[in-house]
């Protein structure tokens, strides 16, 4: 309002203000609507998706309507040595009690139809919280959980003292092998393998379950809460890439992105990325796991940004593909427009009750036929010779999986993908992403033959001009009884981007 209007504004009671500077109130007021427009990428679901004491009890009685009597013994991840490293809790253990406090653990003992379940968690200690900050507590942690809550000092007594008394303790931790919670990884013992080895060691006739992979299955169904809290860890990751997307131009540093994009998610309430931000430009848009993002980009480049926050413990993983000078070039083009029909062959696929195997299918014979028709594969069905066998051409430039489950890992267990390739089902998370990478060096890695050297022979024109070109796109996508939902509506279309 003008100034002489303010007074009788005031004095009618209404909420008023005085604007002097007509531009500076623009741009504040410019401010303050992206900032909302931020704010509420985050807000619904975190609203609506906190997930109740009794979805983790009733997950806990899941489980132990699988095993027969006996304790289930449940470690959570340990405080690190180093006090000023961060802690990220156990998911199997996240999953089962929703407890983020280090060190702490679960037991539950189960006689016939009864069962009795305990909490083990630091007490307050306020001369440590100094350095930690408060802890739970017993009383936090008994309110929260609806266990008996009990010092995590008296953990090994409690179960030492059960094993005495029980014939099986089922075990959920930090193991290398389905079969034997004993057997040492590639890196030794785990703290949950020795706590275990000393415990069997006292007690000759204790037998010892490792049931991880039972709540590994439990976890590959999603439920409502859950599929919110992924939607709006997506929001987020949403919300970042397009924040990239506007940033880049030629001659920044890929750090400079990287670091734009995680301000994003901690700014919209993630806890931290969920895996290793990756923005690969250039040649590096060809290696699939690179995450060193310290290289300046060039104008003609294209740039893979394979990113995701974990928001209250969930994870999202989206990919986009875009140029640095902000127009695909007409070879950077043709790979993009094969990657996305591709992805949208699968999409098609992708039906509740659909067999992952006719998805992963729909995508290859896309990528297939398109990469035949540019030439940089002989036919859809060409071969090479292969250490002494026959693989695909297609390989060359396609050669990870078509996606993943997401939940409380960013690699997820899912009902669908994986051993057994299911059925898409309701209370899936899951993503797509097809990929063709065009490596500078890909003919060096095909074995010499008389054969393989035509094969270079005729492909070397091609890989020179399509050169360090690495497309990946990825979208997430959830189950419900409405079907399948696409949830992470970044801009992919080569005319959006």
């Amino acid at each position: 309002i003008q100034n002489s209007d303010f007074s009788e504004c005031l004095l009618k009671s209404e909420f008023c203000i005085l604007i002097s500077d007509v531009s500076a109130f623009t741009q504040l007021l410019m401010r303050t609507i992206a900032l909302l427009a931020a704010l509420a990428v985050a807000l619904p679901g975190s609203l609506q998706a906190q997930i109740p004491r009794q979805e983790y009890a009733a997950r806990r009685d899941s489980l132990v309507s699988k095993i027969q009597d006996g304790a289930l013994v449940v470690f959570g991840a340990r405080e690190p040595q180093k006090d000023y490293l961060s802690f990220f809790q156990e998911p199997n253990f996240l999953y089962l009690t929703g407890v983020r406090e280090p060190n702490a653990a679960l037991v539950i003992v189960k006689r016939g139809a009864r069962t009795t379940g305990t909490i083990f968690v630091q007490p307050n200690n306020p001369a440590a919280e100094v350095w930690t900050g408060a802890r739970m507590g017993l009383d936090t942690a008994r309110a929260r959980t609806g266990l008996v809550a009990r010092s995590s000092e008296d953990f090994m007594p409690v179960i030492d003292s059960l094993a005495g008394v029980v014939r099986t303790i089922y075990v959920v931790g930090e193991f290398s092998d389905d079969e034997d919670p004993l057997e040492p990884s590639e890196q030794g013992m785990s703290f949950d393998q020795e706590v275990m080895r000393a415990i069997a060691g006292r007690h000759d006739s204790l037998a010892l379950s490792n049931v991880t992979p039972m709540v590994l299955r439990l976890r590959a169904k999603k439920s409502p809460a859950e599929l919110e809290l992924i939607r709006t860890a997506v929001n987020i990751t949403v919300e970042a890439h397009r924040q990239a997307f506007q940033a880049i131009e030629p001659d920044m540093n890929e750090f400079e992105i990287q670091a734009l994009i995680e301000y994003m998610f901690r700014r919209n309430g993630a806890d931290r990325p969920s895996f290793a931000t990756i923005v690969g430009s250039g040649p590096n848009s060809t290696t699939l796991h690179y995450n060193a993002d310290d290289r300046f980009m060039r104008a003609g480049d294209v740039v893979v940004m394979d990113i995701g926050p974990s928001y209250a413990g969930y994870a999202a993983d989206v990919t986009r593909t875009v140029p640095v000078s902000g127009t695909f070039t007409p070879e950077q083009r043709e790979i993009y427009r094969v990657v996305r029909g591709a992805q949208a062959a699968a999409e098609r696929a992708a039906q509740l009750g659909a067999a992952w195997r006719v998805v992963n299918q729909a995508a290859t014979t896309a990528l297939a036929q398109g990469l035949a028709r540019i030439g940089l594969i002989e036919s859809p069905e060409a071969t090479y010779d292969c250490n002494g066998q026959q693989c695909p051409q297609l390989g060359l430039f396609y050669f990870h999986g078509l996606g993943h489950g997401i939940g409380l890992d960013v690699h997820d267990p899912e009902q669908a993908i994986g051993e057994g390739q299911g059925a898409i089902q309701r209370g899936s998370a899951f993503t797509i992403e097809p990929g063709i990478y065009v490596r500078a060096n890909v003919l060096d890695l095909v074995p010499d033959t008389p054969r393989n050297r035509q094969l270079v022979t005729k492909l070397r024109p091609l890989i020179e001009r399509f050169a360090n070109i690495g497309v990946r796109i990825e979208d997430d996508y959830i189950v419900t009884e409405r079907g399948v939902e696409w949830i992470s509506r970044a801009p992919r279309e080569i005319e959006e981007i």
